[in-house]
């Protein structure tokens, strides 16, 4: 099974693989415990040539570049000093994958309690906004731009990629929410758009 994954994935991909068993569906993962886990899912492959005991992590660091680069991939967003979180397409392939892959664990890695509370916080704080108010209504028309990127907590300072990332973390972690999915997928159009 692992010569399989080694054999059969580029490095972005275990990367990206390895992204998603650590739970960087809804939290950024530092590239110390992505290159510890992409070894378990391929060992050697990350390894030091001289020193095939350790891992190379500015190997990893490389391969996690290419994962974000959205002319090949686009599956991760962020940075070494961030820490990286799947987009949505990195999550369509994580899960694709690794239902084929029955011999890996993808168990994924508790929420910690400050990430518990921080997504409670955010969920009422979006069920309390006007544009969620106004999508309840039926109204998701007369929602402005300015509603809708409060939703998603965005401001004239957060641009690029800052809000590509902002705005990716609420839709992967509350895409699927039964109170706020529909909310997203209305006002997410608005916000790309803008």
């Amino acid at each position: 099974m692992v010569e399989y994954l080694a054999k059969s994935y580029s490095n972005p991909e275990i990367v990206t693989l390895a992204v998603y068993i650590l739970g960087g569906k809804s939290q950024n993962i530092d590239t110390e415990y992505i290159a510890i886990k992409s070894n378990e899912l391929a060992p050697g492959r990350f390894v030091w040539k001289k020193f095939k005991d350790q891992i190379n992590k500015e190997s990893v660091r490389i391969s996690l570049a290419d994962a974000k680069k959205t002319n090949k991939f686009g599956y991760v967003l962020g940075s070494q000093k961030d820490g990286w979180v799947l987009s949505e397409k990195g999550i369509k392939y994580a899960k694709s994958e690794l239902t084929k892959l029955k011999d890996v664990d993808i168990s994924q890695v508790t929420l910690k309690k400050q990430e518990i509370q921080w997504q409670r916080h955010e969920k009422d704080r979006m069920l309390s906004t006007i544009a969620y108010d106004k999508i309840n209504l039926n109204k998701s028309s007369a929602v402005t731009i300015r509603e809708a990127e409060d939703f998603f907590r965005l401001d004239d300072y957060i641009t690029g990629k800052a809000r590509e990332n902002k705005i990716s973390r609420i839709v992967n972690i509350f895409k699927n929410d039964p109170d706020l999915g529909k909310a997203i997928n209305i006002l997410l159009k608005k916000v790309q758009s803008e």
